[in-house]
């Protein structure tokens, strides 16, 4: 940045202004709470503040992901942020309103990791950003731009954040056309949504441009800057952004990303809290860890099952030496596991926690997590409820029509019996959750299909299904061929 930064800024707010008035495109900045999406909105508010009343109608939504799994501190620190933007633009007539989104319930990470058995995220298989970060965010935009309505996305990127964050920028700024009444130099396509468009206005920024902006001029809003560099002294320089496509590199080594993170091998940056005095958060570093260590080679086929969540066996290598089933999902008993170790650490971070309340798990989740494991893991010994007691010595307002008619005795009865009769058990425990789902319909027809999808699945042990890695064969192929 030029010496005297006061130049740069004005000429970046004439720019901003400018953007802005050249079109009746609504925009939408991605706020982090971060450094970068802090800068990015407080330089528009300054230059929007600054335009006659008449002039600053369009609409300016400030849109906050949460993914439900973001570090206690930084979700506090964005709620009081929201709050203050919302009271401070309508106190000064601003056209800026805030928005948090949040996944839709089948798709937040505890539901998919505890509920599903989904493996904690890795490079080859980073299940989480598409169902926690894009899908929110670009249902926000889409349901402005449904009657054909364009949007412009104002997003804090900038080419020093990461090589990979300046060939993305590179990449679209080659690929943008000129579009009627946007200039495209400064404004370029989405990458992947209709009507959208992409401004970043401090691509050019340096980590000291953002700083020295940040610490110079005071927020508009009222927080303190000084509090924010706080948050960030001694830890990983990086910050999550709103997340609109798949280029997005991973967010994990960021006081702004997810708490969770198995992507990157080490959360650097809560390491970098704790040390600085936020020793409560060691819980959350410890059970974070503990989800790392399932990625291991040797501990993978220990904590996974050997079917896949469509109850099928897949073999990785034909061959007969190096022949391997690829692990599926997290086994029942692990998932309580995770489950038991996650309460336990909210309750130990709670005890000594800083703040007024906050969860890691939120009891809509809890409730869905039951329902999925009495209906998917028949679990008539309803495990969620007694998992909870356990640890909070306290109950939920539990509801009593997701209790099973059937119980642990009626389980253990049932094992009995399918043992003698060389039955699978988990088959015919299937079998009678399905005709239990089915039994209040007036249509029965698909109970027909659903038998048979029931019937198509793996039944075999665990033990038959590594003898037959062992022989090569692909139990799939086989059960196939015994069919005929």
């Amino acid at each position: 940045m030029m010496s005297d930064i006061s130049q740069v800024i004005e000429k970046l707010y004439d720019e901003i202004r400018q953007v802005y008035l050249e079109d009746s495109y609504p925009w939408v900045i991605g706020f982090s709470g971060g450094k970068d999406s802090t800068a990015t909105l407080q330089l528009i508010w300054y230059a929007i503040r600054d335009l006659p009343k008449e002039k600053r109608q369009k609409k300016i939504y400030v849109l906050s992901s949460d993914t439900l799994v973001e570090t206690p501190v930084v979700v506090d620190h964005i709620i009081n942020s929201l709050d203050s933007i919302d009271r401070v633009a309508r106190e000064e007539g601003l056209p800026f309103s805030s928005h948090k989104v949040e996944p839709e319930m089948d798709d937040t990470f505890w539901i998919n990791l505890i509920g599903k058995g989904y493996p904690a995220p890795s490079q080859r298989f980073r299940w989480c950003t598409d169902r926690l970060k894009i899908q929110p965010a670009n249902k926000f935009i889409l349901d402005r731009t449904s009657s054909g309505q364009q949007v412009i996305m104002v997003l804090g990127a900038r080419k020093d954040e990461s090589a990979s964050r300046a060939q993305v920028i590179k990449n679209s700024k080659q690929n943008s056309q000129k579009v009627s009444g946007i200039k495209g130099s400064l404004i370029r396509p989405h990458t992947s949504l209709a009507n959208a468009y992409v401004y970043t206005p401090i691509e050019n920024f340096s980590t000291k441009d953002v700083w020295e902006y940040l610490l110079t001029w005071p927020c508009p809003w009222g927080n303190k800057n000084r509090d924010l560099a706080a948050m960030y002294k001694s830890a990983q320089d990086g910050e999550c952004p709103l997340v609109i496509d798949k280029s997005t590199p991973s967010c994990g080594n960021s006081r702004f990303g997810c708490w969770v993170c198995t992507v990157v091998s080490a959360d650097r940056s809560m390491e970098a809290m704790i040390d600085n005095g936020e020793e409560w958060l060691m819980p959350l570093l410890d059970f974070r860890d503990f989800l790392a260590s399932t990625q291991d080679l040797k501990e993978k086929y220990k904590v996974r099952d050997y079917k896949r969540r469509n109850g099928r066996i897949a073999i990785k290598d034909r061959d007969v030496e190096n022949s391997s089933y690829i692990p599926g999902p997290y086994k029942f008993e692990f998932r309580k596991k995770i489950l038991r170790n996650l309460l336990n650490a909210e309750k130990k971070a709670k005890e000594n926690s800083p703040l007024m309340e906050f969860s890691l798990i939120n009891n809509d989740e809890l409730h869905e997590i039951r329902r999925i494991w009495q209906m998917e893991e028949h679990d008539w010994e309803d495990s969620v409820p007694t998992i909870y007691r356990e640890v909070y010595e306290k109950d939920l307002n539990w509801l009593r029509d997701d209790v099973s008619c059937l119980n642990a005795s009626d389980k253990e009865l049932l094992s009995e019996i399918c043992e003698n009769h060389e039955v699978p058990t988990g088959l015919v425990a299937k079998l009678l959750d399905l005709e239990r789902q089915m039994s209040g319909m007036s249509r029965r027809a698909a109970v027909y299909r659903k038998i048979d999808n029931v019937f198509e699945e793996d039944w075999r042990t665990e033990k038959e299904a590594k003898q037959l890695e062992f022989e090569g064969i692909e139990y799939l192929e086989q059960s196939q061929k015994n069919s005929k």
